[in-house]
């Protein structure tokens, strides 16, 4: 019998969660509490069971930390509720050790996917100005959502999120095998 080990397990289990939430992003554009809440939990469980207890707090931490530079976002009205959760779930299977590398590889395939969203729907010069706006707007009123240009208004592009969590999931475990 094959015994993968956990720098493998762990981000090879987050990738599976962020991909099964990804598919009801895309097709809800929520991503549900039964996926993030168990998978939060089995990835404690999950880091108790393969390195004690010492490994479930780190991993406990590491959902928190995600959790808290998502949660900047959504106050700012970047991003819904749901993607602090997976992101927070993703966090804590995958562990401390891989947080900065999922966190990092989803800013970048984010990024690079609102490009092609805005490039596709012929809104790349607009979304270039709207950033700006939005830059100045949080400049000077702080993380309060921008009064147009946030989530809320369906007119705005929106990307679901998830699919970025779930590229920059899949990428941190490529990065492994390197």
């Amino acid at each position: 019998m094959t015994h993968l080990s956990p720098i493998l397990t762990y981000p090879a289990t987050a990738s599976a969660c962020a991909l099964v939430a990804s598919v009801f992003d895309v097709r809800s554009r929520k991503i549900p509490n039964f996926i993030t809440f168990p998978a939060f939990a089995f990835g404690l469980v999950l880091h108790l069971a393969l390195n004690g207890w010492r490994d479930m707090l780190t991993a406990l931490a590491a959902g928190l930390i995600c959790g808290v530079v998502f949660f900047l976002f959504y106050v700012a009205g970047g991003m819904g509720a749901g993607d602090v959760k997976l992101i927070m779930a993703v966090g804590c299977i995958a562990g401390l050790s891989h947080i900065a590398y999922i966190l990092v590889l989803t800013a970048i395939s984010g990024g690079i996917m609102a490009v092609i969203l805005a490039l596709v729907r012929g809104r790349f010069q607009e979304t270039l100005m709207n950033v700006g706006e939005i830059a100045s707007h949080h400049r000077q009123a702080g993380l309060q959502p921008h009064p147009d240009l946030n989530i809320e208004n369906a007119k705005t592009l929106r990307l679901p999120y998830a699919l970025a969590i779930a590229s920059g999931t899949v990428l941190t475990l490529y990065f492994q095998f390197q």
